[in-house]
């Protein structure tokens, strides 16, 4: 664990840093502006007064030989708290070594405090802060919390086959100066006296880019923040959200389709759940590509099981929403669904089942064909718990009643499978199982389930005939051949 935490402390861009902030401009409209580029410019208009101030943030300024300690902001008078607020900005920039605790406790301790102090100032709104306060206080935040990411434990290691659960996370050496520089954040952004048309002046684009790169950060405690700071700025700044969607959406892509590495999807996806949530009817159809192109494409990953509980929601939500979608959902399951992984499988089949009880019957009947070709042979999977988990979704009285409406075109397609497992499948608990649902089909249609025995009998004979007058053929070939010999 030391090694990590060395790592942390100040260091050059690792190449395969370089190469992740290489590939995120595939969409024209957004440049990402990764917190390890220190230097990169942003690519929006610049403000007046200044530019943008993630930005000019580029470097903490170097530490004094002395840092004085300040009061606090109750012991001077009211007139004198702006100036007392800016020096506590001032000090609060300086940027200190954690990899050992020992030194400079003093100058640390002094920061700290003057970061509680201004946590509370802007919490307890007794006094609005000055504009050029905020801006300076915006610096000071981007100052902080805008650097370079150590590389993964992968990247250290050169393997592309370590799995992130094999390494523990690294956690950020500086997080006590970190957590209060990001609760600093979070208050400015909630405050009542916070005017988004002032604040949006610092909180602009590149700012909210150099935030969602951050994402990335091994810290799980890092992330909580950035998740509650990111949302809070999406329901707060409205001229950000198309552009917040958009930056989501290019990491979702070169996670996807390139590194299959990202700490934060499941984070970011917690925000879109909400997000999605507030979506208003009819949708637009770039929610709809969205969902198309980025959220059922998640499926995809190996590391599936990290984010599967945020995405999950977030595609039910969909469905929800729009009942129209359920198909487009149900059918993009079936693209991505696991061949040999039977752990992701498991995660796919609890999905569908969500999906399917938003799932109204004319975008049933739509894919019903293709899903429960899926259902069947899942139903024989070897693997037992994969097949129990299939056999359960007879326990949903809503797919039930689906199932029952369309036993028709269904039944037939899953005869043969049912027939199987009661026959030869290895478990007796599926083979149980396997009986419940036969007799369920039994109790809808004997009629209709006569018919698919009979098929099913006269297919069974012809495969026996077939394969009799192979095992005759081949007898008489070795005849021929031993009478040639």
């Amino acid at each position: 664990m030391f090694h990590k935490i060395i790592k942390r402390g100040q260091q050059k861009v690792s190449k395969s840093d370089a190469n992740r902030n290489s590939g995120s401009d595939s969409i024209p409209d957004v440049v990402v502006n990764h917190a390890s580029r220190g230097g990169a410019q942003p690519s929006e208009p610049q403000q007046p007064g200044g530019g943008s101030v993630a930005a000019a943030a580029a470097a903490a300024p170097p530490l004094p030989d002395n840092i004085e300690t300040l009061p606090m902001f109750k012991d001077v008078p009211v007139g004198e708290r702006q100036a007392l607020f800016l020096r506590k900005v001032q000090v609060s920039c300086f940027q200190f070594e954690f990899s050992d605790m020992m030194k400079m406790v003093r100058e640390k301790e002094i920061k700290r405090q003057s970061l509680v102090e201004l946590v509370d100032f802007v919490q307890s709104s007794s006094s609005k802060i000055s504009e050029s306060n905020q801006e300076e206080m915006v610096r000071m935040i981007a100052v902080n919390i805008f650097r370079s990411l150590p590389p993964a434990a992968y990247e250290n290691t050169g393997s592309e086959n370590l799995e992130p659960e094999e390494d523990e996370p690294v956690l950020e050496p500086s997080w006590p100066h970190l957590q209060l520089v990001y609760e600093l954040l979070l208050r400015y952004i909630v405050s009542a006296d916070t005017d988004t048309k002032v604040a949006k002046r610092y909180i602009d684009h590149s700012f909210v880019l150099k935030l969602l790169d951050l994402f990335d950060s091994e810290d799980p405690r890092e992330r909580e923040y950035l998740k509650t700071i990111l949302h809070r700025i999406y329901g707060k700044f409205m001229v950000h959200r198309p552009f917040i969607r958009k930056g989501i959406n290019n990491i979702f892509f070169r996670f996807i389709y390139e590194t299959e590495r990202h700490s934060g999807i499941g984070e970011l996806l917690e925000i879109l759940g909400s997000i999605i949530n507030g979506f208003a009817l009819p949708m637009k159809e770039e929610h709809k590509l969205f969902l198309v192109r980025a959220l059922i494409p998640l499926h995809k990953p190996k590391t599936l099981g990290f984010y599967h509980q945020q995405l999950s929601y977030c595609i039910t939500q969909f469905a929800e929403k729009d009942y129209k979608l359920a198909d487009t959902v149900i059918r993009g399951l079936l693209k991505y669904w696991p061949v040999t992984n039977c752990q992701k499988e498991m995660l796919f089949l609890n999905e569908l089942e969500e999906v399917l009880e938003v799932t109204q019957t004319a975008e049933f009947q739509r894919c019903m064909e293709l899903l429960f070709k899926q259902i069947g042979r899942c139903l024989t999977s070897p693997n037992f718990q994969v097949a129990e988990r299939t056999l359960f979704l007879w326990n949903n009285e809503h797919i039930v009643a689906l199932i029952s409406q369309n036993r028709n075109v269904i039944l037939p397609i899953i005869f043969e499978a049912l027939e199987k497992n009661i026959k030869s499948h290895w478990n007796q608990a599926i083979k149980g199982l396997t009986e419940n649902v036969r007799k369920m089909f039994l109790e809808m249609d004997t009629e209709l389930f006569e018919q698919c025995e009979k098929k099913f009998a006269e297919k069974e004979a012809s495969a026996a005939e077939l394969e009799e007058k192979r095992e005759l053929m081949w007898k008489r070939l070795a005849a021929a051949a031993d009478k040639g010999g």
